[in-house]
C-alpha cells in the first residue's frame, strides 16, 4: 500500500534504491556516486515523497513540484518486489500527484534501463540531459502531458 514516508523509512528508502540500481548490474563506482543523490533526506518529507510498504519497503517515489510542471525524481522497486505492479501504482501516484498540486506536465530522467517502463506508462522522450552524478553520462528526458 502507498503511504507518506516518516524520518523512519530514511534508511529503508535508500536501501531500496541503491538495490534498484544495482539490479542494473552498474559498478560499485557507480553506485556509489550515486548514492546520496538517489537517498532521500529529512527535507525531502512531505506529501511528495511515498513508499510502498507491505510490512517492509518496497518501493519509493518522489514528486518535485515547480509550478504547472512536476518532475519525478525518484521511482524505485526492490529487486524482490518488481514485475508485480508496484511501479505501475506509484507511477499513478505520482500523475495524481501532480495533478492535484496543479502540474499539467510530469517530467523524468531516465535510467536508461528503464525507459521502456516509463514509455509503457504513457511518457515519451524529448531529449537528454546529463547526469547530476557522473560525468559525460547523459540521461533520457522523459515526459508525460497531464
Amino acid at each position: 500500500m502507498i503511504r507518506q514516508a516518516t524520518t523512519l523509512d530514511l534508511p529503508d528508502m535508500a536501501r531500496v534504491t541503491m538495490a534498484a540500481k544495482a539490479h542494473w548490474g552498474y559498478s560499485q563506482a557507480f553506485l556509489d556516486a550515486c548514492r546520496d543523490e538517489l537517498s532521500p533526506k529529512p527535507a525531502d518529507l512531505g506529501p511528495g515523497l511515498v513508499v510502498w510498504d507491505e510490512g517492509g519497503i518496497r518501493g519509493v517515489a518522489h514528486v518535485i513540484q515547480d509550478g504547472d510542471e512536476a518532475h519525478l525524481w525518484l521511482l524505485f522497486i526492490h529487486p524482490d518486489a518488481m514485475g508485480r505492479g508496484i511501479g505501475k501504482a506509484l507511477f499513478r501516484w505520482a500523475c495524481d500527484h501532480a495533478r492535484s498540486q496543479g502540474a499539467t506536465r510530469l517530467t523524468l530522467d531516465a535510467d536508461p534501463y528503464a525507459t521502456e517502463f516509463y514509455r509503457r506508462m504513457g511518457m515519451t522522450q524529448t531529449g537528454e540531459v546529463p547526469s547530476a552524478t557522473w560525468p559525460g553520462r547523459m540521461l533520457p528526458l522523459m515526459a508525460l502531458k497531464l
